[in-house]
């Protein structure tokens, strides 16, 4: 099987990239990393990539004229890499319709909630706030709305009496480094579409080149 070509962006410390990381090095995903791409120069995320000799760029927001010429240098180094996946890895900036559209589909984020609830900033305080028994994470497609698209895998975590946001925060994070790599295996290893809202996979069918 061929193997994909991944692009991943990030903010932050870039944990749930070095969970695709390593999956891909074990031969757990049928992928290869073109391009990791932050918005953020001082990104430990960023610095872990280039110690692991992965092309890795930074494209920070500041001098830029608008959010679209900022998006717009982002999807010229996404080209350049020839990626044809792009996985979001804590990467905290709304992405505009403009930029979706070119990657239809082919968008991945993880998000530390069972959506639909709790979408947005400081999920896990939500559920806290809530007092919901179950929360963890989705794996999902991205679309043109915020933590909206088709769900691809969840993974449930429990709540424990004495939760505080950190502590939940941390059990979900583990749970993602798992959600994560299994949900990117299966849409580049099965056949797959999506119907309205949902991710119908195909089981017996055989895998289309995507």
């Amino acid at each position: 099987m061929d193997r994909s070509r991944i692009a991943v962006l990030l903010s932050g410390r870039g944990s749930n990239f070095l969970s695709i990381h390593s999956a891909i090095e074990d031969g757990r995903i049928p992928a290869r990393i073109v391009a990791v791409i932050s918005d953020r120069e001082s990104a430990p995320g960023l610095a872990r990539a280039r110690e692991l000799g992965l092309e890795a760029t930074a494209v920070p927001r500041k001098g830029l004229p608008s959010r679209e010429a900022h998006e717009q240098s982002i999807l010229e180094q996404l080209r350049r890499s020839g990626a044809e996946w792009v996985c979001l890895a804590g990467y905290m900036r709304l992405l505009t319709p403009a930029f979706v559209s070119c990657y239809p589909q082919r968008i991945l984020n993880i998000h530390p909630s069972l959506l639909p609830s709790f979408p947005g900033l400081r999920a896990q305080a939500q559920a806290l706030e809530h007092g919901v028994r179950i929360s963890g994470c989705t794996v999902h497609l991205v679309d043109e709305q915020l933590d909206s698209g088709p769900i691809v895998l969840q993974r449930s975590v429990e709540l424990r009496p004495g939760d505080s946001e950190t502590s939940l925060a941390k059990r979900i994070l583990k749970a993602e480094h798992r959600a994560y790599p299994e949900a990117l295996n299966l849409l580049l290893s099965s056949s797959w579409r999506v119907e309205g809202r949902r991710l119908i996979v195909d089981e017996e069918a055989p895998v289309e080149a995507r």
